[in-house]
């Protein structure tokens, strides 16, 4: 099998302790399907092929929501795929329990992760009893606000620098006949707007102590009690929006459509497709102007285990590759995420990818809601903001709820 070394690195293929003696086709699956994130996997795919070996696509659409019971019901149905993305976080623990998964402890400490992989609690989110079940591939964080210029800049209008000054100047937008927020039809997506506004209007502390902490008496507060009364603000923007995919309420807001969208980092790789220039077309708001910060989640690699030998040591490889300076900065340049190792060049970015670079720099990074909360406990969130966004539920009985949740959570 030819290797290329300016992909892999001499000293990381000596650290392996197994390499495939032949070339190799690996069956990835993913939920990576939009314009922008099609153009980021590309990038982990050439890396693969580049090596000699093959990358298979298997990618699904739907998002996270659809593609991981489909990828649990393979691997328990012994029909695995021999990579497959999750979100950093316990959406595999239960495979890692039952054994089903590949233990990557030998490549970490082959290829220092623990010493490259910042902040190290991604690296922790694929740590089980103190062995290494994935490779974490990117940074990418929820917190973020997605504002398109033009619109205020037709309407005469600052283009807003806060939620705040954002809800005060949605009246004007709407009479525009523009959508205020746009939001897709998911319920992630509504969750995962929920949590931004938590963090920035709550705060970190608070955010903590429920999410971290299992905190009721947090969850039922003042300070979430502003959270639930902002989601109510957001759900009556938003109304209009009728799409469905996350992406979808990104393009509103790239043709103006709609004035703003809460969406992750990953929402930059759709305004790069479109041609667009940060600064200039569009503007971005970490923790909604009001809370800088970045929650660190993102995306891993699982391998599920297999009984060819072979097989094992391509999986053992593509994790090694994936962490390796140049697929870094290929795969997160293109995705709009941040690397995984702070000791690679990004080169020239754009505005909004320096203000994360920055904010990670500066160590204003807290784990992802959903890398402290079970896969359960975040379905029933999950669950309970679908009825609220999707309802007039009023803000006070949906909080009563969330905190009942937050009691039982583990």
């Amino acid at each position: 099998m030819k290797l290329t070394h300016s992909l892999l690195g001499a000293t990381a293929l000596c650290a392996m302790t197994a390499t495939a003696a032949h070339a190799v086709d690996l069956e990835v699956t993913h939920w990576w399907t939009s314009g922008g994130e099609a153009n980021a996997v590309s990038k982990l795919a050439d890396a693969w092929n580049a090596t000699g070996n093959k990358w298979i696509d298997g990618a699904i659409a739907g998002g996270g929501d659809t593609a991981r019971p489909i990828m649990i019901s393979r691997i328990l149905g012994g029909d695995p795929m021999d990579a497959f993305q999750f979100n950093h976080g316990r959406q595999a623990e239960e495979l890692i329990q039952a054994g089903l998964l590949l233990d990557l402890t030998d490549v970490a400490e082959a290829n220092h992760w623990k010493d490259i992989v910042q902040p190290s609690s991604l690296l922790d989110a694929c740590t089980y009893e103190g062995k290494i079940y994935c490779a974490p591939i990117n940074i990418h964080s929820w917190q973020w606000m997605w504002l398109n210029n033009k619109v205020y800049e037709d309407l005469g209008l600052p283009v807003p620098t806060n939620w705040n000054e954002f809800v005060d100047t949605a009246d004007e937008v709407a009479a525009a006949g523009k959508i205020p927020l746009a939001m897709g039809g998911q319920p992630w997506q509504q969750a995962g707007a929920f949590n931004v506004l938590a963090t920035a209007i709550a705060g970190q502390d608070a955010y903590l102590a429920v999410n971290r902490d299992k905190d009721e008496s947090v969850a039922g507060g003042p300070e979430f009690a502003k959270v639930f009364e902002a989601a109510a603000q957001a759900r009556e923007l938003s109304q209009g929006s009728n799409v469905q995919d996350w992406n979808q309420a990104t393009n509103m807001v790239i043709t103006g459509d709609a004035a703003a969208q809460i969406m992750g980092d990953w929402a930059q790789g759709e305004f790069a497709l479109a041609g667009k220039t940060a600064g200039t077309d569009y503007t971005c708001l970490p923790g909604l102007g009001l809370n800088a910060i970045l929650d660190a989640g993102g995306d891993a690699f699982y391998f599920p285990a297999q009984d060819d030998p072979e097989t094992t040591a391509a999986q053992k490889e593509l994790a090694a590759l994936l962490l390796q300076p140049e697929t870094q900065v290929a795969f997160n340049a293109a995705k709009g995420s941040l690397p995984i190792r702070g000791d690679v060049d990004m080169g020239t970015v754009n505005d909004c990818t320096k203000k994360g670079l920055e904010l990670l720099a500066s160590g204003n990074v807290m784990p992802a809601g959903t890398t402290l909360l079970s896969p359960d406990t975040n379905q029933q969130v999950n669950d309970l903001l679908t009825e609220f966004w999707a309802s007039d539920m009023a803000p006070a009985d949906a909080q009563a709820r969330y905190a009942e949740i937050i009691a039982s959570a583990d």
